[in-house]
């Protein structure tokens, strides 16, 4: 090879490596069409798009049965990565990989090809099938009433991300998190129309992010502020395992009692205090004064953690010892009683009951969850899983009690004293060694609910 060739090689490199992240903002049609279809689907609550379709002419069994069609198709499978600390990366969820696709796909063959393998071939077929049958609909009933004001949006939009070069508050987050992304993959940004509506959604996954927004949407400061708060956990989610184990170990040698639940809740509270407070300040020119986040106990830790985060992005540091320290002395000065608050602490749970209901009637009591794991049978191995994961543990016990409780107590070296009476109903809430709470309930004629609202 000539000096002259390999210097030319070695600037090529050089410049792609030295190229920001590019932000591709564009309508995807097939995503529109999938998510009409989740939004028509029985198990989903009253909406506009159910609203649209249940007052128009395709209101019908033929078209009614492609929706049930699609509502039984089993898209969703997922796989750990289990070398990473336990909760520190996402697994991988199959129904994202095919919105990915969606996305970056021009057509539904084209989709096909490219997701072939993530899902049964069937199940894909058929996938496939629904979505041509109703990408007509959607333009009819949805996209063409409201295309002139969307398509106008898209041009703000773009516009506006151009303006205020918002891929450099990628780049605060890359260095921040001290992470990294490779620069050849572009982060794809999907918008479709949400007509007669006051909110916008918005997710992140992989290299996308897809949000419905209203059609007379013009804070625009909001919406970008959000999309950065979910593309942050991307950046998080992308930290090296090498990155990872060290902010595990952080956690896990520190003295604090409540760092275990500091650690639960940081994920969701970096996002917000980066998207809702560092960028919506930047682009606003001063820091928002309403609640950054709907859930209180995020909303509360980002802003009280806020001025620690703003002083590691001037300085243009990355998350280190010290910041994670801070980090939990913060959590522990201001929320000191957290840890043994249900609403919270639940939010991060593994249960296991002999009594499927039980489920239910955790998710309908604690509805906002973070992780969860769920276990149908009281056994050692059941219990040996279930000590391995830092969340909160609750046990239910409905059968057998005697025999039971006292598999339990062998279990935990924080029962070594515990004494109880297997004949008398209970919920008790004991602090583990991991830092995690664990909470036994011992059921005999009380319903769950009842019993769970004596934990104090």
């Amino acid at each position: 090879m000539s000096r002259r060739l390999l210097v030319c090689l070695m600037l090529c490199t050089t410049l792609t490596f030295a190229q920001k992240t590019t932000f591709k903002i564009k309508y995807s049609e097939p995503l529109a069409v999938f998510i009409f279809l989740q939004n028509l689907s029985e198990n989903y609550p009253e909406n506009v798009f159910k609203t649209e379709f249940q007052k128009s002419k395709y209101n019908t069994d033929y078209y009614k049965n492609i929706i049930s069609k699609f509502d039984k198709l089993t898209i969703d499978y997922s796989y750990r990565f289990e070398e990473f600390p336990y909760g520190s990366k996402k697994g991988v969820q199959t129904e994202d990989l095919l919105k990915k696709n969606l996305i970056e796909t021009e057509n539904i063959n084209e989709f096909k090809l490219r997701s072939n393998g993530i899902i049964p071939n069937k199940i894909l077929s058929d996938l496939a099938q629904c979505i041509s049958e109703f990408t007509p609909i959607y333009n009819e009933l949805i996209y063409n009433q409201n295309k002139e004001k969307f398509e106008k949006q898209l041009e703000e939009i773009i516009k506006y991300s151009n303006e205020h070069q918002i891929g450099n508050y990628f780049e605060t987050g890359l260095l921040f998190y001290n992470s990294s992304w490779d620069n050849s993959i572009p982060f794809n940004i999907a918008f479709y129309p949400l007509p007669n509506s006051k909110g916008f959604t918005a997710q992140a996954f992989c290299n996308n992010f897809i949000s419905a927004i209203q059609t007379d949407l013009k804070l625009y400061k909001v919406l970008f502020s959000v999309m950065l708060h979910e593309t942050f956990h991307i950046i998080y989610d992308e930290e090296s395992l090498e990155v990872k184990t060290e902010i595990d170990t952080y956690f896990k040698e520190s003295k604090s009692k409540y760092s275990n639940y500091a650690y639960q809740i940081m994920n969701e509270a970096l996002a917000t205090a980066l998207g809702n407070g560092y960028v919506y300040e930047q682009l606003d020119g001063k820091i928002d004064t309403q609640d950054w986040y709907n859930k209180k106990y995020i909303n509360l830790i980002a802003k009280q953690i806020y001025p620690l985060v703003k002083e590691y992005i001037d300085q243009k540091k990355s998350i280190d010892k010290n910041f994670i320290d801070n980090y939990i002395r913060i959590y522990e000065t201001n929320f000191p009683n957290w840890i043994n608050e249900l609403d919270n602490i639940m939010t991060y749970r593994y249960v296991i009951s002999e009594n499927e209901k039980d489920f239910t009637t955790i998710n309908q009591m604690f509805r906002y969850r973070s992780r969860t794991e769920y276990e149908d049978q009281i056994t050692e191995s059941s219990i040996g899983k279930m000590q391995k994961a830092p969340l909160t543990k609750v046990i239910i016990i409905s059968k057998n009690n005697a025999e039971k409780l006292k598999l339990v107590k062998s279990k935990f070296a924080a029962l070594k004293n515990w004494h109880f009476n297997a004949n008398k109903e209970f919920a008790e809430k004991i602090f583990l060694e991991d830092k995690s709470q664990l909470i036994i309930v011992n059921q005999k004629n009380s319903t769950l609910e009842a019993l769970l609202k004596l934990i104090k």
